[in-house]
């Protein structure tokens, strides 16, 4: 194994560097994105830009097939061999954006008009808006423009540069698409030819992560009887399931907070967060409803099962219920990804820290807490060994008023993005020019 002191960029690699650096192309890179924010890609329906993808990915000299997953879903796997003996690297991102881009979505993303919640790019200087913009659309267009780059700055290569794009990335399962999401495409991806030694997964912070949380969803039953507006409060043989959640809710985010406390390890705190509450329906008030459930999410560290999570939470309720007897709860595990780790000593990581310094001109720092999952957990429980490169995000000084919060991650500032390319290209150049040994490859 090497570490950032080690295996030198030699003068040749730097030539190398310097010469696809000077390839990258801010405007096609733009206007790239631009177009790819105009095919429409939700979730479990990202067919028709994975097609686009793999066309652009052929123009440029690429192997590349779309990997169809249903009539409507779909990946694209494209492939630059080398002369032979190296690594294959993956350039990787999820290509399906977390919103419907319709209405779908109201009222519960806020606001509905701002430029970056809609499924239609709109440039403004050296801004780009847009439905997935900054994630997962810009992940796509800059890693695209990095191999088009090291193509047409002629890398004598001796491994395979490949590129990866998946629909289902986001954690989300969308029942009405064959419960598309929780990383469903790269699994897909990676089970047929996607064999790569090491990947690289773009994605916002600007650092090198070598983990990444897995997820676990919970449903937590508040239960009471089927009720009538109608009936006093105290009559024998009815209570409420919805005046309880009162205070079941700060019992469960308290337990949240401490629960992220608790299992933080590495670099993952895996916070965890309230996502909804159902209970009855509008178009029957006066019947108030038997069930009120609580879902939410928990991040899980690398080295935590969801087992174990499973665990901790029934001893929550277990310890709620012995103190509120009078309220009567039930629960159930419905969805678990676990988290993946790569050892922060393998070549890739150690590669991608050596880019990180080399165009920032200082040491890579201590990385900040992570809680974010993407589908880099995926690709390192496949044994996939994966370096995590972010860019600063979400942007700052937009010209065009975005909407507060998560939104759309439609907002893209391009000179941002684009010392995150040169670090990327550094990667490549020190791993995609060496043979297997040298890399710590049998």
């Amino acid at each position: 194994m090497h570490s950032t002191d080690t295996a030198a960029f030699d003068n040749q690699r730097l030539a190398w560097f310097e010469a696809t650096v000077n390839r990258l192309n801010p405007q096609r890179l733009q206007r790239l994105l631009a177009d790819l924010i105009d095919v429409h890609s939700p979730t479990g329906a990202a067919g028709a830009a994975s097609q686009f993808m793999a066309a652009r990915l052929n123009e440029l000299g690429m192997t590349t097939r779309y990997l169809p997953m249903s009539d409507i879903s779909g990946n694209v796997l494209a492939e630059r061999r080398g002369t032979g003996g190296g690594a294959a690297v993956m350039l990787y991102s999820p290509i399906d954006t977390h919103l419907e881009g319709n209405g779908e979505d109201d009222p519960w993303i806020g606001p509905p008009h701002f430029v970056d919640l809609k499924p239609q790019s709109k440039i403004v200087g050296d801004w780009v808006y847009g439905l997935g913009a900054s994630n997962p659309k810009a992940l796509v267009a800059t890693l695209t423009e990095v191999a088009a780059a090291l193509i047409e700055a002629d890398v004598p290569l001796v491994g395979d540069l490949m590129l990866g794009f998946a629909d289902g990335g986001m954690p989300v399962s969308i029942s009405e698409r064959g419960n598309a999401g929780m990383s469903n495409g790269v699994n897909h991806l990676l089970n047929r030819g996607g064999a790569a030694d090491f990947a690289i997964i773009m994605k916002p912070w600007n650092f090198v992560y070598h983990e990444e949380p897995g997820i676990a969803w919970f449903k937590l039953r508040i239960l009471g009887t089927y009720g009538y507006a109608g009936v006093p409060r105290g009559t024998p043989g009815f209570r409420s399931s919805i005046v309880p959640t009162a205070v079941v809710i700060p019992e469960l985010e308290s337990w949240l907070v401490d629960y992220a406390e608790r299992n933080a390890s590495g670099v993952v705190k895996p916070h965890g967060w309230i996502g909804g509450i159902r209970s009855g329906t509008p178009d029957k008030p006066a019947f108030p409803s038997a069930v009120t459930e609580i879902f939410f999410d928990a991040r899980i560290n690398p080295r935590t099962s969801p087992a174990a999570v499973k665990a901790q939470f029934a001893e929550f309720v277990s310890n709620f219920s012995s103190r509120h007897p009078e309220i009567t709860l039930d629960w159930e595990m419905y969805g678990s990804a676990p988290g993946g780790t790569t050892d922060p000593e393998n070549w890739i990581i150690q590669s991608a820290r050596r880019g990180w310094e080399a165009v920032e001109g200082q040491p890579h720092p201590e990385c900040p807490p992570l809680g974010g999952q993407t589908d880099g957990a995926a690709l390192r429980r496949f044994g996939v060994p994966t370096a995590r490169i972010g860019w600063p995000w979400p942007p700052t000084g937009s010209p065009e008023p975005i909407a507060e919060g998560l939104g759309g991650m439609g907002a893209t500032y391009i000179p941002d993005l684009m010392p995150c390319a040169r670090k990327i290209a550094f990667t490549l150049i020190d791993t995609l020019t060496r043979r297997r040994d040298e890399l710590g490859l049998p």
